[in-house]
C-alpha cells in the first residue's frame, strides 16, 4: 500500500469556508424564473375510506394556479419487494396521492400548486375531503389481536413481515438446563430522525434536454430517478435528479419520498418549475418515522457467565408502509441476522416480524434496529452479572470474540476487531478518572450516580451480498467512480456516494490526493447529479468511505497507472520504474527527470500524436468496487457515568467515554464528529424523544413544543480515543463510522441509570426513560 501522507490526518473540512458563510446552496435556496409553490392537502383521519375529494374552491383561491388528485396525476404506486414468500413478505402498494383509503394523518391525497408558499396553504383551507372514519390500529396489541381492522386488506393480522432466520437444534434443551437464564422485555420510543433541513424539492421541464430535472436533497438521487421515471411513465433518461448541498438526512432521506414524485409530476403536468418544502409540523408527524420495536428476549447462561444461548422474538411497528426500496423487513431483518453482535453466542433462535398500523411510515434511521437489539443484549448480560455474581464488564470479557476471523451462529464472518482492547480500555480510562471512587462518595451522602458499558460492533461496507441475503429485488452494494485529470493537472472526482454531512468533498479527495501523489487543494468531487454521475446506490449504512472511497481509490490508481505509463514512454523504460509524487512523475532511478501533471495531460490531450499506439488519449479512469463477503465490521465500547436527582427525576450525563476502532481513520477529526453527532442522536433516543398516538391515531409531536430534543446543555463532553484494526475487505483499510455513536448511546446510558437505581429494586428496560419514572423509583427507595 503506498505511503499515507493525508489519509489518516485531520486535514481540515474544505465544505467548511462555504457552509459556515452562508455560501452554500441548499434546496430551500433555489429560485427559477415563474416557480410556483406546492403544499398537501393531507389526512386528517389515521384511518378511513375517500368518499369524495372536492378541490373546485381551491382553484378559486386567489394565487392557487393548480390543484391535482391522484385521478388527475395517473401515478404508479411506489411498490417495495422482497423476493420471499408471501408467508415472510406481504408487498403493499403505496400510492403517490391517496386514492381510496388512507391510512395515517397526514397522508397527502391532493396537491396544491400557487404562487407563493403562502397562497398554497390558503388553499388547502378550501379542500373538501369526505372520508368514511374506520377503526384506526394504533399499536401492537390491536393490530395482532384477532379481528383486528386490517390496514391493507391482503396483510393478514397487519403483518408484512415475519421471518425465523436462526433456529438452533436442540435450543430450548439448552434452555432448560442451563444454571442461568435471564429475560429482557424491551420497547423503544417511535422517532424521528429530524434532519436540520426538512424534506423538499424543485422540479422542472428542461426543454433543450427533454429532461425532468429534480433538484432534491436526497441520499439516493438514483433511486428516485427510477421511481420518478416509472411512476410518471417516463424512459430513465427523461428523468435527471440533482441534490445541492444538504442539511442532514439520517436515513431519513435514503428512501423515496411520494412528495417528491407528486411536484415533479405537477411540474411536468404545468411544464413550470413546483417548489415543494416540508413544513416542520409536517416533518414531525406526517414523515417517514421509526424506532418503535418491542423485543423478548431471553439468554442463558453458565455457572462461569458464559452464554449457551440467545431465543428472541422482535416486532418492529412499521407503519402503514413499506418504504423503498427497503421494504418493512429492513428493520426486523437487521435485528434477526445480527443479534449475536460482539459475542460468541453458540446457540441462537429468533423470529422478527414487521406489522402495520395506522402511523406514518418507518424508515431506515441512523442505527436501523442496531441501538435496539444492543440495548436488550447489553441489558441481559447486566442481568445475568447481577445473578451470578459477576462483575458486569468481567462477564462481558468472558463472552466477546477475540479469535478472527469468526463465523457466528448468524452465519456471518466477523473481519478482525478490537472488541476485548475496546472494552477493557473503556473501564481503565473511566477507573483513571476516578468516577468508581466518586460514585463511592455520592453515595454515602446520599446521591445516585450509576456507571454503564455497552460493547457492540457496527457492520458497514455491505455490498452486494449482504443485501441480496435479505432477498431484496432492488439489491443496492456496488459503487461507481470515476477520476479524470484536465490540462492543467487538476483532478475531478466522481462518485456514487451522497453527502449529507459527512465530508466527502474532503475525505474522498485525500484519498485520490495520496494515490497520484497530488496537492488535496488539485482534486474536486462531483456527487448527487445522476447525469454525472454512472450510477450509485447513495449514502446509509456507514458504505460511503468503505464501498465508495474503495471505487474512488481503484479509479486513481488506475489514472496513475495511465500516468506512469505516459511518462515511461517518454523514457523509454518500464512503468514500474515511474513513481508518482508532488504532481510529478519521475523517474525512480533518476528523480531529477520530472514530468509534470501538466506536461502529461498536455501529451494526453492537445499533442495525442506523441501517446504510443496503446494508450488511448485523455486522463480518465472509471472503476468498480463491491464487498462479495458478509461486509466489514467496526467495533466501540462506551462508557457512561449518570447522576439521578431525586427532586425532579432528571437524569445527568456526568461523563461519556467512547473507544472506537473503524479501521483506517481517513480523517480523524471528522470520525469523532460523527462519533460525538450519533451518540447525541442516541442519548436523544434514550432519554428524551418519542412520537405517540392517541387512540385515534392522531400524533402527539406535532411541534419541539411537544417532541423533546436535547441542546447542547443535556449532550456532555464526549472523551473519544481511537483503536485502529485496519480491514483487508476495503482498499482503504477502512471500517465504517456513520452509525456508531447511535448504535452504542442508549445502551450504555441505559446501563447507567439502572446501576444508578440499583439500591432502589427498580430496573428499567424501556426508552425513553422518563424523569417520571426515575423520580418514581428513587422516591419508592426514600419512602422505604
Amino acid at each position: 500500500m503506498k505511503e499515507r501522507k493525508l489519509v489518516g490526518r485531520s486535514v481540515a473540512r474544505r465544505e467548511d469556508p462555504r457552509l459556515l458563510s452562508g455560501r452554500g446552496r441548499f434546496v430551500d435556496d433555489i429560485a427559477l424564473p415563474g416557480m410556483l409553490h406546492a403544499q398537501f392537502v393531507r389526512s386528517t383521519v389515521a384511518h378511513g375510506e375517500i368518499a369524495s375529494v372536492d378541490l373546485s374552491a381551491v382553484r378559486h383561491v386567489p394565487g392557487v394556479v393548480a390543484a391535482f388528485t391522484a385521478d388527475d396525476l395517473e401515478l404508479g404506486d411506489i411498490t417495495a419487494q422482497l423476493g420471499r414468500p408471501l408467508s415472510e413478505y406481504v408487498p403493499t402498494a403505496m400510492p403517490v396521492l391517496a386514492r381510496d383509503k388512507v391510512r395515517y394523518v397526514g397522508e397527502p391525497i391532493a396537491i396544491v400548486v400557487a404562487r407563493d408558499a403562502y397562497a398554497a396553504e390558503d388553499g388547502l383551507e378550501a379542500a373538501k375531503v369526505s372520508c368514511t372514519a374506520l377503526p384506526p390500529v394504533t399499536s401492537e396489541e390491536a393490530a395482532l389481536a384477532p379481528g383486528a381492522p386490517l390496514v391493507h386488506d391482503e396483510a393478514a393480522r397487519n403483518t408484512l413481515v415475519d421471518v425465523s432466520l436462526f433456529a438452533t437444534d436442540g435450543i430450548d434443551d439448552i434452555f432448560a438446563s442451563a444454571p442461568c437464564v435471564v429475560h429482557v422485555e424491551s420497547r423503544t420510543g417511535r422517532q424521528n430522525a429530524l434532519p436540520l433541513e426538512t424534506r423538499g424539492v424543485v422540479a422542472h421541464w428542461d426543454d433543450r434536454e427533454e429532461q425532468l430535472v429534480l433538484q432534491t436533497c436526497t441520499q439516493v438521487p438514483h433511486q428516485v430517478r427510477t421511481v420518478a421515471s416509472r411512476s410518471l411513465r417516463l424512459d430513465e433518461r427523461a428523468v435527471r435528479v440533482v441534490v445541492p448541498d444538504m442539511g442532514g438526512g439520517f436515513g431519513q432521506k435514503c428512501v423515496v419520498g411520494r412528495e417528491e414524485i407528486a411536484a415533479a409530476a405537477a411540474a411536468l403536468r404545468l411544464r413550470r418549475p413546483v417548489k415543494w418544502i416540508e413544513d416542520r409540523k409536517d416533518a414531525l408527524s406526517a414523515s417517514f418515522l421509526a424506532r418503535e420495536q418491542h423485543y423478548q428476549v431471553r439468554a442463558a447462561f453458565d455457572a462461569d457467565g458464559r452464554i449457551l444461548g440467545l431465543d428472541a422474538d422482535v416486532v418492529c411497528d412499521m407503519g402503514a408502509y413499506s418504504c423503498y426500496p427497503f421494504t418493512a423487513g429492513i428493520e426486523p431483518l437487521m435485528a434477526s441476522a445480527e443479534m449475536p453482535g460482539v459475542y460468541k453466542v453458540p446457540a441462537y433462535r429468533v423470529r422478527g416480524r414487521a406489522i402495520t398500523t395506522n402511523k406514518a411510515p418507518t424508515a431506515p434511521y441512523r442505527g436501523v434496529s442496531r441501538p435496539q437489539y444492543v440495548m436488550v443484549v447489553e441489558r441481559l448480560f447486566e442481568r445475568a452479572a447481577r445473578e451470578l455474581g459477576l462483575d458486569p464488564v468481567e462477564i462481558r470479557r468472558r463472552n466477546v470474540i477475540t479469535d478472527f476471523p469468526y463465523t457466528g451462529v448468524n452465519h456471518l464472518t466477523y473481519d478482525p476487531g478490537s472488541y476485548l482492547e475496546s472494552l477493557n480500555l473503556c473501564e481503565r480510562l473511566v477507573q483513571d478518572e476516578g468516577w468508581y471512587e466518586k460514585q463511592a462518595a455520592a453515595a454515602a451522602e446520599g446521591r445516585h450516580l450509576g456507571i454503564g458499558y455497552a460493547c457492540f460492533s457496527e457492520r458497514t461496507g455491505y455490498g452486494s451480498t449482504a443485501f441480496a441475503q435479505r432477498k431484496m429485488q432492488v439489491v443496492p452494494g456496488f459503487d461507481i467512480s470515476e477520476v479524470r485529470m484536465d490540462t492543467s493537472g487538476a483532478v475531478t472526482v466522481t462518485t456514487g456516494t451522497m453527502s449529507h454531512g459527512q465530508s466527502h468533498e474532503t475525505t474522498m479527495a485525500q484519498i485520490v490526493a495520496d494515490e497520484l501523489g497530488l496537492d488535496i487543494r488539485k482534486v474536486r468531487l462531483h456527487q448527487g447529479d445522476t447525469d454525472r454521475i454512472t450510477y450509485g446506490w447513495g449514502t446509509f449504512a456507514s458504505r460511503s468511505i468503505t464501498v465508495g472511497g474503495s471505487a474512488v481509490r481503484l479509479a486513481a490508481a488506475k489514472l496513475g497507472d495511465k500516468l506512469r505509463a505516459i511518462a515511461a514512454a517518454r523514457w523509454g523504460i518500464d512503468a514500474d520504474e515511474v513513481e508518482l509524487t508532488d504532481g510529478a512523475a519521475r523517474r525512480r532511478d533518476d528523480t531529477s527527470e520530472v514530468l509534470t501533471y501538466e506536461d502529461i495531460a498536455d501529451i494526453a490531450y492537445l499533442r495525442a500524436h506523441l501517446l504510443p499506439k496503446d494508450i488511448e488519449p485523455g486522463l480518465s479512469a472509471t472503476a468498480t468496487f463491491d464487498v462479495f463477503n458478509d461486509g466489514t465490521f467496526s467495533n466501540a465500547t462506551h462508557g457512561v457515568v449518570v447522576e439521578l436527582h431525586q427532586g425532579t427525576g432528571q437524569v445527568e450525563i456526568l461523563r461519556y467515554v467512547c473507544v472506537e476502532d473503524c479501521g483506517v481513520a481517513i480523517n480523524p477529526q471528522v470520525v469523532e464528529g460523527q462519533c460525538r453527532g450519533g451518540i447525541a442522536q442516541g442519548i436523544a433516543g434514550a432519554l428524551f424523544e418519542q412520537v405517540t398516538y392517541d387512540e385515534m391515531g392522531e400524533p402527539s409531536a406535532t411541534s419541539f413544543m411537544d417532541y423533546k430534543v436535547p441542546t447542547a446543555h443535556e449532550i456532555p463532553d464526549v472523551l473519544i480515543h481511537h483503536l485502529e484494526t485496519p480491514s483487508a475487505f476495503t482498499e482503504t483499510g477502512a471500517k465504517g463510522a456513520g452509525e456508531g455513536g447511535t448504535i452504542g448511546a442508549p445502551a450504555a446510558v441505559l446501563n447507567a441509570v439502572n446501576d444508578a437505581l440499583r439500591p432502589t429494586g427498580v430496573e428499567l428496560d424501556h426508552t425513553p426513560i422518563t424523569p417520571e419514572t426515575v423520580h418514581r423509583a428513587l422516591n419508592l427507595e426514600a419512602a422505604s
